[in-house]
């Protein structure tokens, strides 16, 4: 779709004369928000007011391009206006049913170096602007510089690429000299102006706002030196009171419509994890089925596992996990997944393997190219079915309008930052206006002075965000059961939400309705103290109001019955919050719980003979399900995973009822196409059936076999072949071509000086084996440290072994000059190139592998 496509219930174009002596167009408004375009000497100012108020002002309007400066000498050459009017819905976010009134001006501006298009939208919640051109032309920047009343009080985060620096309190002119990223929060008065962008993707580059200290002006600097494009994106400064501000939609309703309607596979919910808290465990299956015990355990959806996972276990940790009733989400690092090439290999295994979304990380760029990116793998994971949450980002720009299974983005200095309740409180008056925020919220733990356990539990209520991560241990959640049983009930998706009350830096109460059951979280920073919490967005009747607050080192819980005349007085601890669940009373009610049952316990059972196959053969494949306690289960469907290439003879097992202790049982054949997928597979049969209290459960499990793959032919190398199976001892797999990086990108692989087109780049402890099948005669490979390495630290010792006999073993290598290896591989089925650690237990063990070829029968 265009980016000038627009979804309109109602469109219409007026289009009107130009006075050519006219020097000011009053632009329509909406509500209280009102815009004006102004002329002086050939220069443009846009003035935007809320109510009697000046909010901001763009003065300069216009661009540089390499035809021509379009700032100055500018006349009009068109002006027309028209009404928009359409309404959308997310699956995410404060408010999933949208609707948009807006106001369009198109102001046509031009001189002798060309023309475009000022577009002006206003709303009630603010004002946004582009530019379009009447073809592709290359900018270089954007000449219009926001003005501010020089003592508005501002709130700016220091600008990198990835967005998480703390945010500092100023006024608009003795901020410091430097740059800020968006968005940027002002206040004059009781009006606030937060300036950001929207509709902004891979056809433009972002932007950071650059200020000099004494000034009021903020000028809008490019990530890229320039950019080929038909349209900017949209400048957006959302205005009004505060509660205005905080609820505001606008960076969502100037963003393009979504770009596929089936949104049935996008699921928000909560999320256990384990990295801030544990950083080594998501290398650790049996800690990660802890983790998964405790979401099934606690009533949260997912369970994140994040970098150091390993291809070996995570199939069996998802079975294991579905088998619970809880989905698994996966760590990328963004280079794994970088190419079309790398994500048609990665994506089919993810959805192959059971898993529900992935968590890219560190993509730390604003540039056009980077955002061309973003726009690749939401297309590639939306195709496949697979949520997405973008960590290590830039900000929302309306990304989740277009693309509804994005479920949330970092771009925020967040709790893997440590606990900091002033931050706390201005954040949702920042970062999380423009959309989904991927905070990781809510650490319980007995010594934490900067937050309070209460201030911790209202996080994930005062913070929107499709998937929510909970950062507390099982051991954790489990020593504060009232926060644990208050997170089993939170939605994270929402109906409407209000600002109760709040000040940046000080407090936030907000109150967020999914169905007919309101959750308020707040938050506050500084001294103990009583907050007052009027209850006026809720409607008419009598209400349940369930009220968390601390009670020392826990957590208590209290109830009432309430009217939305009524206003509650909870006192806080310092640093301290509360959440409150209320919903509809009726006599007899005691809770606003929803009844929450654990999934129940079942068993599959597989075998699967021959175990080893070529292509042509066939595998019969046995599975017994079981159904053993917290039953009965029904409309059981009992069937084998069939592996891409493979074909399938036998039809799925049906049962409508099993009770506790019952089972049933199948049997299959698969045939070994001459496409299908080879090497060590587990063929899995799973039963997907519906539980007691309405959920339908996937458990699973699988037997062993190996298809044999298709023996290399010619001179090859090892990076361009199929691996049977890779472990890596550090962030991410092995890369094939490049060297790991560590905790850098993969970059040239380099070795004493030397580079190397083709090779591997891993991390001891590393591991990899492929599959020769006795068609090859000889290995060679130039090992090493690689040159990313610039200390002693750097410790490997490298070995290949052929069928499980070692065929090499170095002494340790530290950086320096390649070693060597050629080997006679002849009869060898199986070749296994491994890294281990020097012995002196460093983390920058960079092990190359130059040019590993092999020799083998043409």
């Amino acid at each position: 779709m265009s980016r000038l496509a627009l979804v309109l219930s109602t469109a219409l174009l007026i289009p009107t004369l130009p006075a050519v002596t006219a020097t000011s167009w009053t632009l329509p408004g909406v509500g209280s928000v009102a815009a004006t375009v102004e002329s002086s000497a050939g220069t443009l100012r846009l003035k935007v007011r809320s109510g009697p108020i000046d909010a901001v002002e763009v003065a300069d309007l216009g661009l540089i391009t390499t035809t021509g400066d379009l700032s100055k000498d500018l006349t009009l050459r068109a002006e027309s206006h028209r009404p928009v009017r359409t309404s959308y819905t997310m699956t995410t976010g404060k408010q999933r049913q949208r609707t948009v009134v807006q106001e369009e001006s198109r102001l046509t501006f031009g001189n002798a170096s060309g023309s475009f298009t000022l577009v002006v939208r206003v709303s009630d919640d603010g004002v946004g602007f582009r530019y379009e051109l009447p073809g592709p032309v290359t900018v270089q920047r954007e000449t219009g510089g926001y003005e501010l009343a020089p003592a508005a009080t501002s709130w700016l985060q220091p600008y990198s690429p990835q967005h998480e620096n703390e945010h500092a309190q100023a006024t608009a002119s003795t901020a410091p000299t430097g740059q800020f990223g968006h968005p940027a929060l002002f206040r004059t008065g009781s009006t606030y102006a937060l300036l950001a962008e929207s509709g902004l993707d891979g056809r433009y580059s972002g932007a950071r706002l650059t200020h000099t200290q004494g000034s009021s002006r903020y000028d809008v600097q490019l990530a890229d030196p320039e950019v080929v494009t038909t349209a900017t994106a949209w400048r957006t400064m959302i205005v009004g009171d505060l509660a205005t501000v905080t609820g505001s939609t606008l960076v969502d309703d100037l963003a393009d419509p979504a770009r596929f309607t089936d949104t049935s596979w996008i699921k928000p919910g909560l999320s256990s994890w384990s990295w801030l808290a544990e950083n080594s465990s998501p290398r650790d299956f049996e800690r990660q089925k802890d983790y998964v015990d405790s979401a099934a355990k606690n009533n949260l959806k997912y369970v994140l596992v994040d970098e150091g996972w390993s291809p070996a276990w995570l199939p069996a940790l998802t079975r294991y996990a579905r088998a619970r009733g809880v989905e698994v989400l996966v760590w990328f690092h963004w280079t794994n997944l970088e190419t079309q090439a790398q994500r048609d290999d990665w994506l089919p295994k993810l959805v192959a393997w059971g898993i529900k979304g992935i968590k890219v990380d560190f993509m730390e760029s604003d540039t056009q190219a980077r955002y061309q990116w973003y726009d690749a793998i939401l297309a590639d994971t939306a195709r496949r079915h697979l949520m997405i949450n973008f960590h290590g980002s830039t900000v929302p720009h309306g990304l989740a309008r277009t693309w509804p299974h994005l479920m949330t983005m970092e771009g925020v200095r967040g709790e893997e930052n440590g606990l900091n309740a002033t931050r706390n409180t201005i954040l949702p008056f920042t970062r999380n206006v423009i959309g989904s925020m991927d905070y990781t919220p809510t650490r319980f733990a007995s010594a934490k002075p900067q937050t309070s356990n209460a201030h911790e539990l209202a996080l994930p209520v005062v913070y929107e965000s499709g998937w929510t991560h909970i950062v507390s241990s099982p051991e954790e959640l489990a020593s504060q059961p009232e926060g644990a049983r208050f997170l089993g009930q939170l939605p994270t998706a929402w109906d409407e939400t209000r600002l109760v009350s709040g000040a940046p830096g000080e407090q936030a109460v907000i109150a967020r309705r999914n169905g007919t059951t309101w959750f308020v979280g707040g938050i506050s920073s500084g001294t103990a103290g009583a907050v007052a919490v009027p209850l006026s967005f809720l409607s008419s009747g009598r209400w349940l109001v369930e009220t968390i607050t601390d009670n020392g080192p826990t957590l208590a819980r209290s109830s009432s019955v309430r009217t939305s005349e009524d206003q509650l007085t909870i006192n806080t601890a310092e640093h301290g919050g509360f959440v409150l669940q209320v919903c509809p009373y009726k006599t007899g009610r005691t809770t606003c719980d929803q009844p929450h049952q654990v999934a129940p316990s079942t068993t599959v059972l597989v075998d699967a003979t021959p175990t080893t196959v070529t292509t042509g053969a066939t595998v019969k494949v046995q599975g017994i399900f079981v159904a053993r306690t917290g039953g009965p289960v029904r409309d059981l469907v009992l069937a084998p995973d069939v592996p891409a290439g493979w074909s399938l003879s036998g039809k799925p097992v049906r049962k409508s009822l099993l009770r506790n202790g019952e089972s049933v049982s199948g049997s299959w054949t698969l045939t070994l196409g001459p496409n299908g997928v080879r090497g060590d597979l587990d063929l899995i049969v799973g039963g997907n059936y519906t539980a007691p209290d309405g959920r339908r459960i996937y458990s699973a499990d699988a037997a062993r076999i190996f298809a044999e793959p298709l023996p290399p032919r010619g001179s090859t190398y090892v990076s361009d072949l199929p691996w049977t199976d890779e472990t890596n001892g550090f962030g991410r797999p092995q890369q094939r071509d490049h060297s790991h990086g560590g905790e850098n990108p993969p970059a040239t692989l380099t070795i004493g000086g030397k580079t190397y087109a083709k090779g591997i780049g891993s991390h001891a402890a590393s591991s990899l084996t492929t599959w020769l099948g006795s068609a090859c005669t000889r290995f060679v490979a130039e090992v090493g440290v690689d040159d990313d390495v610039t200390t002693d630290e750097g410790s490997v010792t490298f070995v290949v072994t052929g069928d499980g006999r070692t065929l090499a073993s170095t002494p340790v290598i530290r950086r320096g000059a390649a070693t060597l290896l050629d080997l006679d591989v002849t009869g060898i089925k199986r070749l296994t190139l491994a890294t281990t650690d020097g012995g002196n237990g460093k983390n920058s063990d960079h092990a190359d592998w130059g040019l590993a070829a092999l020799t083998c029968r043409p």
